[in-house]
Order: C-alpha cells, then sequence, then structure tokens
C-alpha cells in the first residue's frame, strides 16, 4: 500500500516519528540524535539536496529544485539521525551530518523497504530478528571527518540497541554510472565481501550488473581496495558484505552496491565506547 499524495510542503517534507531522546550522545561540540521537529527534518533534507544535487549531480525532479530539498515518502516514515557542531549553532542551523532509517512498520505504512526498488531483499525480510534499513548518508563537505562519521555511527549503534535490531542493510554507491569505471572495487568486493547464501541479496534482474569481471588474482587488490568509497570501508571494517550485482542508479548518478551489517558487531563497539565514556564523566 501506497502513502497517499500529500496536500501541503510540511506535509511533503516529513514530521517527526519518534522521541529523539532513542539516541542523545554529546561529545564537545557535536552532538547526535533524532530529528525533533519538522524544521530540523527540513534541515537535513536540505542537505541531502546540496550534497547529493549540487555536488554529486544527481538530477532533481522540478519540485526538489524548486525546493532545494531532497525528499519522497519514505521522509513521511522514517527516522532521521542528524549530527550537530553547536559551534554553527543550535538545532537546523548546527545539522552537519544525516542517516536515514526505517525499521520494518515504516516500510510497513510505505509497502516496501526504498531497496526493493533495485534489489531481491526476501533474504533481509526473512532474517530472524528485526532489521534496519539506512541510507541517504551525507556529510556537509566542510565537516567530513572521523569525528562527525564517528557520531553518526554512535547514533546508528544506540539506535540498534534500543530496537534490538539484528542486521542493518542498505544501499551504498560509487560515483559515476558507468560501472567499467569501478571494475577494480566491485571485482574486490565480490571476491572478498560476498554475502554468505543465506543472506546473501540479489540485484534485480533487470538492473543487474556483473560486478566480478576481472578474475581473482589478475588484478592489484591494493589498488582495488583504495578504489572503495570511504563509508563503504567503514562498513567493511564493521564486518559488511555486499550482495550480488551492482546497480545503476541514474536519478543519483552512482553505481549502488548492497551492503548488510550484523549489528552485534556494530552495537558492541560503539556502546562499549558510549559507556566507557559515561563512566569516565562520573569518575
Amino acid at each position: 500500500m501506497r502513502i497517499d499524495r500529500v496536500d501541503s510542503e510540511a506535509e511533503l517534507l516529513g514530521t517527526p516519528t519518534s522521541s529523539a531522546e532513542i539516541v542523545k550522545v554529546v561529545a564537545g561540540d557535536f552532538e547526535v540524535r533524532l530529528a525533533e521537529t519538522a524544521a530540523e527534518i527540513d534541515a537535513a533534507q536540505a542537505l541531502r539536496y546540496r550534497v547529493f544535487y549540487d555536488e554529486m549531480q544527481a538530477r532533481p525532479s522540478p519540485e526538489a529544485a524548486r525546493l532545494r530539498r531532497d525528499f519522497d515518502d519514505f521522509d513521511t516514515v522514517c527516522d532521521h539521525l542528524v549530527v550537530l557542531d553547536r559551534r554553527r549553532g543550535e538545532g537546523p542551523g548546527g545539522i552537519v551530518g544525516t542517516y536515514r532509517l526505517i525499521r520494518q512498520p515504516a516500510a510497513a505504512k510505505i509497502g516496501r523497504f526504498y531497496s526493493a526498488a533495485e534489489y531481491d531483499i526476501a533474504p533481509m525480510i526473512n532474517y530472524p530478528g528485526e532489521i534496519l534499513e539506512t541510507g541517504r548518508s551525507c556529510i556537509e563537505k566542510d565537516a567530513r571527518n572521523t569525528a562527525t562519521m564517528q557520531m553518526l555511527w554512535r547514533g546508528i549503534a544506540l539506535y540498534a540497541f534500543h530496537y534490538n535490531i539484528q542486521v542493518m542493510f542498505g544501499c551504498a554507491s560509487l560515483p559515476g554510472t558507468d560501472p567499467a569505471q569501478h571494475t577494480l572495487p566491485l571485482s574486490y568486493l565480490y571476491h572478498h565481501h560476498l554475502a554468505p547464501p543465506e543472506i546473501r541479496v540479489r540485484a534485480l534482474a533487470s538492473r543487474y550488473v556483473k560486478m566480478d569481471t576481472l578474475a581473482p588474482g589478475t588484478y592489484d587488490e591494493r589498488k582495488a581496495m583504495a578504489r572503495v568509497p570511504p563509508l563503504i570501508k567503514g562498513y567493511l571494517r564493521l564486518g559488511a558484505f555486499v550482495g550480488d550485482g551492482a546497480v545503476i542508479d541514474p536519478e543519483f548518478n552512482t553505481t549502488d552496491v548492497f551492503v548488510i551489517v550484523k549489528t552485534e558487531l556494530v552495537t558492541e563497539k560503539y556502546i562499549r565506547h558510549y559507556e566507557r565514556g559515561i563512566r569516565d564523566q562520573n569518575d
């Protein structure tokens, strides 16, 4: 079942769906939490527009171009994780990073997960336990550093812990729509990080792009790994797997791969780090 067409820009841009207190970490000038107001969601969507459309040359719809916002139906049902840099202001003005988080109840309101438009995600839907789709990850250009990314991951870890998420997944991107430019990283990901059969998601037949165009041993693996985008490298460090097949996304000017992460590794790393920080503050 699809969401009915909305009648106002406020509805179009989305409204908060859950308490920001589920996720809240303050570290120096930085804070990570769920968006609390429509204005903060609007700021996150404006950030997404700057990154995806202005910087990465995605193709906006006329309405997106008019509003200078990246939005779709999923924004009305998801949770918006945001990182704020208090040096830039409180609330919407301080948002420098964001992630979109979609749990099963939210996806049910739309009738599908976002990534189902590119992949057969039955292995995720049938996974025993709670699942989470992540997407629309972006960081302000002058805030792309380890500190901002770490705050986003802390937020995801707390969110996954709160909802007892067992596995998270979503599409991650390589720039451009020519897979021939990505033969090294795609082959490397397929040969070294392909998901085991029981959780191996496959690109839809109509969109399937072969990843393993280079045979094992015929390319420099170090050079291949160097061509993997930083976000995907971050997932790999957490033990991520990739699905079978890449997908061309002409709207966003990207070549997508499907990423799967068992969240026990994420929550263990970041929850322990968070708890240790709390103990240090109390000592």
